[in-house]
């Protein structure tokens, strides 16, 4: 194949796609380029696999020759992916993943890997119209091209593929992907924006994905692909389908409907045993299809259910909560704990206050910097009933974390205002539908229980939707049942002024901006709900840190009194540090922070800091102490690592023939500045104070 090089503009900026000239081996190969930054997208597939789900890897790899880096450690070569690189995997592989034939189960590896980096556009949107095109421009039965684009609100405007910079310091960070008729994934944070202006946002970004599905369509026009054949769809033997309903219809909606997750599922499992007992004699090596043709009328009976009755498993209406309880301080050495619990779905999460040492430094290709605030989020196998081996944080575990860490930003103090490094780990008890949102929950609980004043409670809530043709139901507060027969995953967080995270995954086409501000206020109003219920917990956060987490005071001295401070080779700092029992952090701006972990600590660090820095002044008072003795008179320390003469005639109101009849080494007195000699140094006397 020849180079074939498309490219447009979208809002002043050039968007190009190449393909034909790297790693032609690969099924389909394109390189995205944005400004500097380019990624290299490949595809291959494999054999099919015996599996029950579709086999796709996406993998996304930054090199930090892309940025003219070369990787920290001690191998000097790129290591296991980074968070933020499983992110950028998660955001290609979300849109991408249903626009494969159903019932698809060959192997496909997606790898973009990002090969030029610049400050001005981060590669992860990218990315995805890069594995878009490289799929389209395959053999692959991909049904139709992707498209991702990142907007940000930059002065007060919308703007589409915003910089780096304008994204740090503006109040949007949306990323959404879609087709040429529809909205595919959305993932973002925002700081208490309206959900009118998100709908906009929404609006905006779809008007230029379809500018970069325009263009991936004349790069498939330049390669001369012709149009792919449509996949076998393969369908379940209506016998088979048939002879499965005659035997479960009477009973599967009563157990379907089941209240209690457990019982259903138990229920469910033993149907299922007993229509393969009942069929295997009749319909011989067919136990795959039996069990396909039994989820299929599951599947089915509830969504009718829901979209004729408005009635949803455990006989919930379609915009209903499940039972809330809060609870606070479950944990009594965490710094703040709390338990939400949401239906079957429970979160206990822990606060931990820690002091500059405890922050996370992140090296990437766009730069470096340290993180005080973060959130984990676990998910055992016990939350759900299941026994499987505890390994390393899953790829779902870090994109949760990310969601609910990225909610509670918005509403946390500056670090001027409270100086602390802030963990909060969420570990989920039981789970059955959104246990991300009930960690929002929980984090916001927890912060508040722990002291950190955050500006109001954050609450957030999964909305679901059931479409058949012109029949819609929009669904609050989902189960993980109706997650996976539903055609939507809403996820929405925020306060009482606003949003601030979003997260949505579309299975269906169709889903327009009248739907989705449906979903958008309907989830707005059951924020309300949970945040009453939470606020009868917590109105608001405790004034008084817990006993066990770090006291951290903060004052600022003029940046060259830092040397003073610090000392030579660090020898005044390592002895307050040692002499008081506390840590102390100097920035580079005479910022000084000091952690301590009680009160007497703290001032006896404050006061020899303070002593260091104050400048000595003309008839002030001083505690001192005497550190030599010379025959004219005594030098006395009367501040820290300041000393002045008290001359043998200012010692006292008589005369004094030794200065050791009157003072000796290591002796405290108190003493008075009286002036400055011709050479700036400092004068003092006892006797003026006698």
């Amino acid at each position: 194949m020849t180079r074939i090089n498309v490219e447009t503009e979208i809002s002043d900026i050039k968007v190009s796609l190449e393909t034909g000239r790297i790693a032609k081996q690969a099924d389909g190969s394109v390189i995205a380029r944005i400004g500097d930054t380019m990624v290299l997208a490949t595809v291959c597939s494999g054999s099919e696999a015996d599996s029950d789900f579709f086999p796709l890897t996406v993998e996304y790899v930054e090199k930090t020759y892309a940025a003219g880096k070369i990787p920290g450690g001690f191998v000097k070569r790129e290591g296991k992916p980074s968070e933020k690189e499983i992110l950028s995997a998660r955001i290609v592989d979300r849109p991408i993943r249903p626009l494969f034939p159903k019932g698809y189960k060959t192997e496909v590896q997606i790898v973009c890997t990002v090969i030029s980096a610049d400050d001005n556009y981060d590669a992860d949107v990218i990315a995805v119209t890069a594995a878009s095109s490289a799929l389209c421009v395959s053999d692959l039965p991909f049904r139709e091209p992707v498209a991702c684009v990142r907007v940000g609100l930059v002065d007060g405007q919308l703007k589409v593929f915003p910089s780096l910079a304008q994204t740090e310091a503006g109040d949007l960070d949306l990323v959404v992907a879609g087709t040429e008729d529809s909205i595919m994934m959305v993932e973002g944070g925002c700081t208490e924006l309206s959900e009118e202006l998100l709908i906009e946002a929404l609006l905006l970004a779809h008007k230029h994905i379809k500018d970069l599905v325009a263009l991936q369509k004349e790069l498939i026009a330049k390669v001369g692909k012709p149009p792919k054949e449509e996949y076998p769809k393969k369908e379940i033997n209506p016998e088979i389908m048939e002879a499965v309903n005659e035997l479960v219809k009477d009973r599967i909606h009563e157990i379907s409907f089941s209240g209690n997750k457990k019982e259903r599922y138990r229920g469910l499992d033993a149907l299922r045993e007993e229509v393969q007992t009942a069929l295997a004699e009749k319909f011989p090596e067919s136990a795959g299809e039996i069990d396909s043709a039994f989820t299929e009328i599951e599947r089915k009976d509830i969504r009718q259910t829901i979209l004729d009755q408005g009635i949803r498993i455990g006989g919930r209406k379609l915009d209903e909560i499940r039972n809330i309880t809060c609870e606070l301080d479950i944990l009594p050495r965490a710094h703040g704990s709390a338990l939400f619990t949401r239906g079957e779905t429970q979160a206990l999460v822990a606060t931990t206050l820690g002091t500059k040492l405890d922050e996370q430094h992140i090296d990437s290709i766009q730069g470096e910097y340290d993180k005080s605030y973060m959130l984990h989020y676990n998910f055992p196998p016990y939350s759900v009933g299941e026994v499987k081996r505890l390994g390393t944080v899953s790829r779902r575990e870090i994109g949760h974390g990310h969601l609910a860490e990225r909610s509670l930003a918005p509403v946390l103090p500056d670090e001027k205002s409270f100086p602390y490094t802030i963990r909060v780990v969420s570990e989920i008890m039981e789970s059955n539908g959104s246990s991300s949102m009930a960690t929002v929950c929980g984090s916001s609980l927890s912060l508040m229980a722990a002291g950190v004043p955050i500006k109001g409670h954050v609450a957030g809530v999964a909305m679901g939707l059931v479409k058949e043709d012109e029949r819609v139901a929009v669904l609050t507060d989902i189960l993980g049942t109706e997650d996976h027969v539903g055609d939507m995953d809403f996820k929405v967080a925020g306060t009482r002024d606003g949003v601030t995270a979003i997260q949505m995954d579309i299975k269906i086409h169709g889903i327009t901006p009248e739907l989705m501000k449906e979903a958008l206020e309907r989830a707005k109003n059951a924020r309300m709900r949970i945040i009453d219920i939470m606020e009868q917990a917590i109105t608001s956060s405790r004034k008084e840190l817990s006993a066990y987490a770090p006291r951290i005071s903060t004052i600022t001295i003029d940046k060259d009194k830092i040397r003073e401070v610090i000392g030579p080779s660090g020898k005044v700092i390592r002895d307050i540090q040692e002499t008081t029992g506390t840590t102390i952090f100097i920035e580079d701006d005479g910022t000084i922070q000091i952690a301590a972990t009680n009160k007497e600590q703290r001032d006896a660090a404050l006061n020899r800091i303070r002593g260091i820095v104050a400048e000595p002044e003309l008839g002030a008072v001083y505690d001192g102490v005497v550190k030599s003795v010379v025959e004219f008179g005594a030098f006395v320390e009367f501040l820290p690592g300041k000393e002045g003469l008290v001359h043998i005639s200012e010692l006292d109101l008589q005369r004094v023939a030794k200065v050791e009849d009157i003072l000796n080494v290591g002796d405290k007195v108190k003493v008075k500045l009286i002036g400055f000699d011709r050479f700036g140094k400092v004068k003092l006397s006892r006797k003026a104070l006698l």
